[in-house]
């Protein structure tokens, strides 16, 4: 007898837009979606990058958009019929207390983590509504804990998990949204960590930030794309306004 069962978490049919999708997170969740079947809007600053990774996936296509900018974002959406799947992924980091945070670069973080994740969600609310759609926003380990050196950087993440909870309180029925938390996942946006501030030190502090995963590793992109697909599936569909960590251990202790 035939097996009838349905392949679990598919996507068919559904259109993904992921914002800083061409790189790190961003990139295995464009593939991990079009794999579920999904068509993949690829949004980037770096439209080459994205260009060539659409280049890859069925269906799949490029969108120019600076997640700063709200006429950017218009402008990219303005090229977009339908959407089921919003995955606000795009972020940068940053180190210091708060005696070594500038108010420059306190601003541009917030603006790049938080003030984005605001603009993008409400420019593609109405086609959301439209659709019943998810909403994944990806958060960090560091908006549940503190970590050192990341005053910044746990502010933003603390923000998009209380933006994440507000917005499903208010839409309870209508959409549904969520947020990930990772702990340190293996990307250029980790690299470019080590680089810029453990030049001369890399493998020793690479050591350090694996201990902090009780697991013993770092986390890989695909860990956190296999979970984004799930919570946009149908499976997960009773899911909603929640914070779910994926960090090795890390915030279980």
């Amino acid at each position: 007898m035939e097996n009838s069962v349905p392949d679990a978490f598919r996507l068919d049919g559904q259109v993904a837009l992921v914002t800083g999708g061409a790189s790190g997170i961003g990139a295995a969740t464009c593939r991990e979606l079009a794999r579920a079947g999904a068509q993949v809007l690829i949004a980037d600053l770096n439209l080459t990058a994205a260009t060539s990774l659409a280049e890859q996936l069925p269906g799949a296509k490029a969108l120019s958009m600076d997640v700063t900018d709200a006429a950017s974002i218009t402008t990219a959406l303005g090229q977009v019929s339908k959407l089921d799947i919003l995955v606000n992924n795009a972020g940068i980091g940053l180190v210091g207390d708060i005696t070594r945070t500038s108010e420059e670069d306190f601003s541009r973080v917030m603006r790049v983590n938080v003030h984005s994740v605001f603009l993008v969600t409400q420019t593609a609310f109405p086609l959301l509504l439209a659709s019943r759609g998810s909403i994944i926003n990806i958060g960090s380990v560091a908006g549940s804990v503190g970590v050192k050196q990341r005053f910044a950087y746990c502010a933003s993440k603390g923000a998009v998990q209380a933006m994440t909870r507000q917005i499903a309180v208010d839409y309870p029925k209508e959409l549904r949204i969520n947020c990930i938390a990772p702990g340190t996942v293996q990307t250029p946006f980790v690299e470019g960590y080590l680089d810029k501030y453990h030049a001369h030190e890399k493998e020793k502090v690479r050591a350090e930030l694996v201990a902090r995963q009780p697991i013993g590793r770092l986390g890989t992109p695909e860990d956190i794309a296999s979970l984004i697909r799930y919570l946009c599936s149908r499976e997960a569909e009773f899911i909603n306004g929640a914070v779910i960590p994926i960090d090795g251990g890390w915030t279980a202790a």
